[in-house]
């Protein structure tokens, strides 16, 4: 699992029928500290969450398809979680 924040939207009229009515989001990866990490990645949104929202987002394997609620969905990110506070201690 990565913390990510959700920097946008994407918009797919044609796509796989596990897809249907799912959202997908582009999400940046992010350290603990709020510092972007990495490339931004496309997500399936399995929780609702929106643009500017931290997330918790969990990488390929069956984690991420079963996130969609869909048996062998092509899935290699979903969010699972929206962050509603984080502590960290140095």
């Amino acid at each position: 699992m990565i913390l990510a924040r959700v920097v946008g939207t994407v918009v797919s009229t044609q796509k796989r029928p596990q897809f249907e009515g799912a959202k997908l989001l582009l999400v940046q990866p992010e350290t603990p500290q709020g510092e972007a990490k990495g490339t931004t990645l496309l997500a399936i949104d399995s929780v609702g969450a929106g643009v500017s929202e931290r997330v918790i987002v969990v990488l390929e394997g069956r984690a991420a398809g079963e996130a969609l609620g869909k048996k062998l969905a092509p899935v290699d990110a979903a969010i699972v979680g929206i962050v509603d506070q984080l502590e960290f201690v140095e």
